[in-house]
C-alpha cells in the first residue's frame, strides 16, 4: 500500500502512549520520510517531537551527514540531538554488531520515562531480518524478527513503518521532493544484510513478487508462536521455581517433557534472571549432565555470561564464577560495609535480637571469609560446631560457602551473616542489639 502521513497516524495509534517522540534520524531515505511525515502530523500529535542522530564515526563523510541532518531538522523546526560514538568493534566482532550495540547504548541513555523512540524499519527490513535469523538457525523468538514495539531503557522503542515497503517510502520521498543521504556502505555486499538485500531478495522477488510481504507475514506468525511459548514457559516456571529466583526444582523439572524443559530453562535464564542464553549444545548438556547427575556430584555447565550448577535437588544459575575473599575488612558497625563483590552489609540497631550492641571495650571488629577450620557455637546450642558442618546443615551450596561473611569480635566468630549469631554474643531479650543483613 502507498504511504501517507494519515496512515502513519493509524500506525502510531497502535503504539504505547508517550509524552515525547524521538526519531532515530540517520539522514537516509527511510528515516527522512518518517521525520517529515511526523512533522506534517505535528498539529495532531499532542507531544514533543525530537530527532536523534548517532554519528558512528565509521566513514569519512560522517561529519557531512551530521551537517545534513542539522539542516533538515532546522527546516522542519525539530530539535536535533547529535551523539558521537566510537562504533569500532572488538576483535572478532562484526562491524554491524558493534555499530548496533553503540546505537542502543545511546538509546538507553537518551530515553526518559514516557519517551518513545521511533525507528524507520520497514517491511523489506523485516524480510531481511527473518532470512538472517533463518540462516543463523534461530528459534521462534529470533524468527519473529523485529517487534512493532518493546521497552527500551526508561522508555520504549517503536517501528511504525513495518507495514510499508521500501518502495512505498521512496515514492513518498520523491513526491515530497525530500533530500536524503545514501550511505555507500549500504551497497557493500561483504555485509550479510546487504548481500541479502542486493543479491538474494531481488532473485526471490523475480520468482515470487510478493516475497517480502510473505516473509514479513511469516515473521508475524513466529512472533505469535514465540509469545505462546513464552506464556507456557512462565506457567512451567511457576511449577518448577525453587526457593530463590536463581533456582529450579529438579524433581518438578523432570515431570515436564523434554521440549518444555528446554523452553522453561530458556525462560528462567533469560526472562527471570536476564542472563545471556547458552547455545543449544550447552542447554542440552544441562538436561543430560546436570539434572541427571548423582546426588553427591557437583556438575557445572558454563557459557559466556552464565553457568548452571546442581545442589540438594536444585539447579542454581550463576552470572559469574563465585569469587572468594581472603582479606579481612574492618568495620565499626555504623552504617554500611561494601564487601567488594557488589554485596553490601547494613548494621541496624534493634532490641532483644542480633549481636550485642554493648561490645567489649577496645574490641576489634572485622568481617572475614571462610578459610577452613573455623568453629562457632550458634546461640541456643550447647556446644561448638565446625563451620564446615554448619554450612552443610544449613544447606549452603558449596560454591557459596567461601562467600558467607563471618563477623569477628577480636578472634571470635560472633555471627555468621544470614544464618546465626554465636554465643556469647547474642543480645538478650531486653538488651540493645544489632542485626547484620544484606542491603541494596
Amino acid at each position: 500500500m502507498s504511504f501517507t502521513p494519515a496512515q502513519l497516524l493509524d500506525q502510531l495509534a497502535q503504539l504505547p502512549l508517550a509524552q515525547r517522540y524521538w526519531v532515530a534520524y540517520s539522514g537516509g531515505c527511510d528515516s527522512t520520510v518518517l521525520l517529515h511525515a511526523l512533522a506534517t502530523l505535528r498539529d495532531q500529535l499532542p507531544l514533543e517531537l525530537h530527532a536523534l542522530h548517532v554519528n558512528h564515526n565509521l566513514h569519512d563523510a560522517a561529519p557531512t551527514w551530521a551537517a545534513h541532518c542539522r539542516v533538515v531538522c532546522e527546516a522542519l523546526a525539530i530539535p536535533l540531538q547529535e551523539v558521537n560514538v566510537d562504533a569500532r568493534g572488538a576483535r572478532g566482532e562484526s562491524p554491524e554488531a558493534a555499530a548496533r550495540a553503540a546505537r542502543y547504548r545511546i538509546f538507553n541513555e537518551v530515553l526518559n520515562t514516557g519517551d518513545g523512540l521511533l525507528l524507520a524499519h520497514h517491511r523489506d527490513d523485516q524480510a531481511e531480518t527473518l532470512l538472517l535469523q533463518l540462516l543463523r538457525g534461530s528459534g521462534p523468538r529470533g524468527l519473529a524478527a523485529m517487534p512493532v514495539y518493546r521497552s527500551q531503557g526508561a522508555g520504549w522503542l517503536g517501528r511504525p513503518l513495518l507495514n510499508f515497503s521500501r518502495q512505498d517510502l521512496c515514492r513518498y520521498a520523491e513526491v515530497e521532493k525530500l533530500e536524503w543521504i545514501d550511505d555507500p556502505s549500504n551497497f557493500d555486499t561483504e555485509f550479510d544484510r546487504n548481500f541479502l538485500r542486493q543479491r538474494v531478495l531481488p532473485l526471490l522477488q523475480d520468482r515470487w513478487p510478493a516475497a517480502t510481504t510473505t516473509l514479513a507475514r511469516a515473521a508475524g506468525h513466529q512472533a505469535e508462536t514465540a509469545e505462546l511459548l513464552h506464556q507456557l514457559a512462565e506457567e512451567d516456571w511457576r511449577l518448577t521455581a525453587g526457593p530463590r529466583a536463581d533456582t529450579l526444582r529438579i524433581e518438578s523439572l523432570l515431570r515436564l517433557s523434554a521440549e518444555r524443559q528446554r523452553n522453561v530453562l530458556r525462560y528462567w535464564i533469560d526472562a527471570v534472571n536476564t542472563l545471556p542464553l547458552p547455545d543449544r549444545q550447552r542447554l542440552l548438556r544441562i538436561l543430560t549432565e546436570v539434572i541427571t547427575a548423582a546426588g553427591d556430584a557437583e556438575p557445572c555447565i558454563r557459557w559466556p555470561g552464565g553457568q548452571v550448577r546442581r545442589f540438594a535437588g536444585l539447579l542454581y544459575l550463576l552470572a559469574t564464577e563465585p569469587a572468594s575473599n581472603s582479606t579481612p575488612l574492618s568495620w565499626d558497625l555504623s552504617g554500611r560495609l561494601e564487601l567488594g563483590d557488589g554485596r553490601v552489609l547494613q548494621a541496624t540497631p534493634v532490641t532483644g535480637e542480633g549481636l550485642k550492641a554493648n561490645l567489649p571495650q577496645m574490641a576489634t571488629i572485622t568481617v572475614r571469609f571462610r578459610q577452613g577450620g573455623e568453629v562457632c557455637r550458634p546461640a541456643g546450642r550447647g556446644h561448638r560446631h565446625s563451620l564446615k558442618n554448619l554450612l552443610q546443615e544449613w544447606g549452603v551450596p558449596p560454591w557459596e560457602r567461601c562467600r558467607v561473611p563471618l563477623l569477628y569480635v577480636n578472634e571470635d566468630i560472633a555471627a555468621v551473616v544470614g544464618y546465626c549469631t554465636c554465643e556469647p554474643h547474642q543480645a538478650g531479650s531486653n538488651e540493645a542489639g544489632i542485626t547484620i543483613a544484606y542491603t541494596d
